[in-house]
């Protein structure tokens, strides 16, 4: 058996397409904040089980407080964001998968989709997440305490597991910019946990600890960058000609440039936040 975890908040544009990929699953949870937009009434529609979930402003958030919570039917998890889809072949890997698992938790490959085209450069593809496992064994890191003005849902958090892992062959298909106002509105939420974790982040853990391999050297970057001067410039150069950006045509000149802002972006609210804290110290 397969139990799908779909968090939501208004996506109306999105959940029906997103359940409809995974129909074929055993058990499908939408995990909602609040909709007011008729969120609701498509997962009802749909046969999904809705689970209503009030923020505390602190933790846990959503995806950890639904494996915690939540009476699976299955001891494997899926878990899906509403602009997420997963196609016939991922599908179809990921049934043939469960008969004989392999591991406790797999890794699947993400095709970013910006303006209708695919990202293939960038530094977008590949894009490795784990996201089906047995619920018991994996949690989702907790890099920052209290409010990290980026919502009440995981951002760039990834799940830690207690077991084994490897990869899906098959990629699952990410429509999360349809357009540059959906890029800007979630790109400010992210820059704020980019400033926060900058500022006061990580807990005491090292950068990428217990999260793979390949997510931890990403991390890692990740945390050196922010040591570099001018890193919008470098952000843009980086994804522009070094990760081939330049390939993606015109969207992807205009990702790379919409990347650089958003380094912007989180350097200037790390900054804003480290002046508060030294005018009220």
């Amino acid at each position: 058996m397969l139990s799908v975890l779909i968090p939501t908040l208004n996506e109306r544009q999105n959940l029906a397409d997103c359940l409809a990929s995974v129909a074929w699953a055993d058990e499908l949870v939408v995990v909602d904040s609040g909709s007011t937009d008729g969120t609701q009434e498509i997962a009802r529609q749909a046969g999904a089980h809705l689970v209503d979930f009030n923020w505390n402003g602190r933790l846990p958030k959503k995806k950890n407080w639904a494996l915690e919570n939540i009476a699976w039917k299955s001891e494997w998890v899926l878990i899906l964001d509403a602009d997420e889809r997963i196609t016939l072949d991922l599908g179809a890997e990921i049934r043939a998968e469960l008969r004989q698992p392999r591991a406790d938790g797999y890794f699947i490959n993400r095709r970013f989709m910006f303006l209708g085209r695919w990202i293939r450069h960038c530094d977008y593809y590949p894009s490795w997440n784990l996201r089906l496992f047995r619920h018991r064994k994996g949690r989702y890191e907790n890099l920052c305490d209290g409010d990290t003005g980026s919502g009440d849902n995981e951002v760039h958090e990834h799940i830690m597991l207690k077991g084994s892992t490897t990869s899906l062959q098959k990629d699952m298909l990410h429509f999360a910019y349809p357009d540059i106002c959906t890029w800007v509105e979630k790109h400010n939420r992210y820059s704020n946990w980019e400033a926060r974790i900058e500022t006061g982040g990580q807990n005491g853990a090292s950068p990428g600890e217990g999260i793979g391999s390949g997510l931890a050297r990403r991390r890692r970057l990740r945390e050196w960058s922010r040591r570099v001067p001018f890193r919008p410039m470098l952000r843009f150069f980086y994804s522009y000609i070094l990760k081939r950006g330049f390939l993606d045509g015109r969207e992807g000149y205009m990702f790379c440039r919409l990347l650089a802002t958003y380094e912007m972006m989180s350097v200037f609210k790390a900054y804003e936040l480290r002046s508060s804290s030294t005018r009220k110290g």
